[in-house]
């Protein structure tokens, strides 16, 4: 028997609805022929796919970040606002395509507006410049009657996009970037960057890019990164892709080991440095980008291409284990975007006619929907199983939250067992459940079922009612499963 128990008296620290975000890059069709796509009779007038856009508001992204990734560190803003025949095409040489910038800044801001949630742009740390940078928060935030203000203005934004969230270049530690950068170079391009941006809007908030290289260098990047512009950032950003390559779903399965250890390592150093350097305002963490990849990583010898990844049963899974650790890990994660949003490594797949929800979709779905403001310290035990260096792994992945205001408990569990249903026990400390539970399941006949425009339904989402009203509540959780388990407690 497994058991999980709930102690609403033992929080581990408020939920930012931010790990719900979400990541757009100018890459294959996620921008051209997956969100923008002028002329098709699915789009509105401004070229936004209507049926992207509903599919999008179904997961409820409140930031969504921009415009990379790679692409971000040869990006010359300017060259993607005003009329657009006027705009100029330019070579992208950090995925091999010409890009027509004919979607940019006013595009991205609106597109986001339309679906309620915060723009998040990332500045070009690689061949861009302080000036550059600078102008474009002006661009977006300036109130002045400036240049810069003015021609925004001529573009339709009469008013300020008050973009609040500015992260300083992408993946700098990483060999494979335009303008990659020691530990030392980005330590003071991050310093000089964020303090003449603060200087233009004191009221954003800058994620630096912190680590995207999980081989060398972790502690000397944090400790320059604070050290010398500790009073400067808020989050440090982090990076991470995981995958099966090796088709072995236990070792799969066992990467939240991996995860784990990376967050408390990044949580530890944060606290150290924080205390050595005085830094009292507090320093987040932002997992801005993450995601299953690798059918088609050129890191495991694939050609580089429009990086469209087909997700089976195995990937939601692990899609629901990195949530897991995001909510237990609240009191540090304040963002989280998953990358990306529509046809590259993405939840939601298009064609011209139409799209189908993939399935690393529908937990995305239930956690954004479901997740409660407070994470819950939930204990639980239960049957382990062992992969490649790690043992003693529980085979119920485990997280949980509460709605202080709905009174509402949410427990989030992967079942990671190929083929056994698990007989478990939900137990509240104090009080009981509701009347009436839900059962939120997102399951496929087998780890492989994968969802295609042909069988767009092979792995989607059921829910049922059960009965409550008692302190426990028991139920089978099926083999190779998310279930959301979502509750009132009196």
């Amino acid at each position: 028997m497994n058991h999980i128990n709930l102690d609403l008296k033992r929080p581990l620290g408020q939920i930012s609805h931010n790990l719900f975000g979400g990541f757009a890059e100018h890459l294959g069709r996620c921008i051209y022929g997956g969100l923008y796509e002028p002329g098709s009779p699915l789009a509105d007038s401004e070229g936004i796919r209507l049926d992207v856009l509903e599919a999008l508001k179904r997961l409820n992204m409140p930031v969504i970040r921009y415009p990379g990734g790679n692409f971000v560190s040869g990006y010359r803003w300017l060259d993607g606002v005003g009329p657009r025949e006027e705009r100029p095409a330019r070579a992208d040489l950090a995925w091999g395509a010409v890009e027509s910038n004919h979607f940019g800044t006013d595009e991205f801001v609106r597109f986001c507006r339309k679906l309620n949630a915060e723009p998040y742009l990332a500045v070009n740390c690689g061949d861009g410049d302080l000036r550059e940078a600078r102008d474009w928060v002006e661009y977006c935030n300036g109130t002045s009657d400036t240049a810069l203000v003015k021609m925004r203005r001529r573009n339709g934004a009469e008013e300020p996009h008050q973009v609040k969230y500015w992260g300083i270049g992408n993946e700098v530690d990483g060999p494979w970037q335009i303008g990659f950068k020691t530990p030392q170079e980005y330590a003071r391009a991050l310093t000089e960057y964020g303090k003449l941006m603060k200087w233009v809007d004191p009221s954003i908030q800058l994620i630096a890019s912190a680590v995207s290289v999980w081989e060398k260098d972790l502690v000397e990047r944090a400790q320059l990164m604070l050290e010398q512009a500790g009073n400067l950032i808020d989050y440090l950003g982090l990076h991470w892709y995981v995958g099966n390559p090796s088709h072995n779903f236990a070792e799969y399965m066992a990467t939240s080991e991996l995860i784990e250890a990376r967050l408390c390592a990044y949580e530890g150093l944060i606290r150290a440095l924080r205390l050595d350097n005085r830094i009292k305002r507090p320093i987040w963490i932002a997992v801005d980008e993450w995601n299953v990849w690798y059918r088609t990583h050129p890191g495991y010898g694939q050609p580089l291409n429009n990086l469209e990844e087909f997700y089976n049963l195995e990937d939601a899974l692990m899609t629901a284990i990195q949530m897991n650790a995001f909510i237990r890990h609240a009191h540090s994660v304040k963002m989280a975007n998953i990358a990306q949003i529509v046809n590259v490594i993405a939840p939601i797949f298009t064609r011209p006619e139409g799209l189908f929800l993939q399935t690393i979709f529908y937990p995305f779905e239930l956690y954004s929907r479901h997740c409660g403001e407070v994470a819950l310290d939930v204990q639980w035990e239960g049957d382990t199983f062992s992969a490649d260096q790690y043992s003693g792994v529980r085979v119920l992945d485990v997280a949980a939250t509460f709605s202080l205001g709905r009174k509402q408990a949410a427990v989030f569990v992967v079942n990671r067992s190929p083929d056994k249903a698990l007989e478990t026990t939900f137990t509240l400390n104090e009080g009981r459940f509701g009347d009436t539970l839900e059962l939120h399941v997102v399951n496929g006949h087998d780890l492989t079922s994968s969802n295609s425009f042909d069988q767009p339904n092979m792995v989607t989402t059921s829910v049922q009612a059960v009965m409550g009203g008692t302190k426990s509540f028991t139920c089978a959780l099926e083999p190779h499963s998310v279930t959301v388990l979502v509750g009132q407690v009196h």
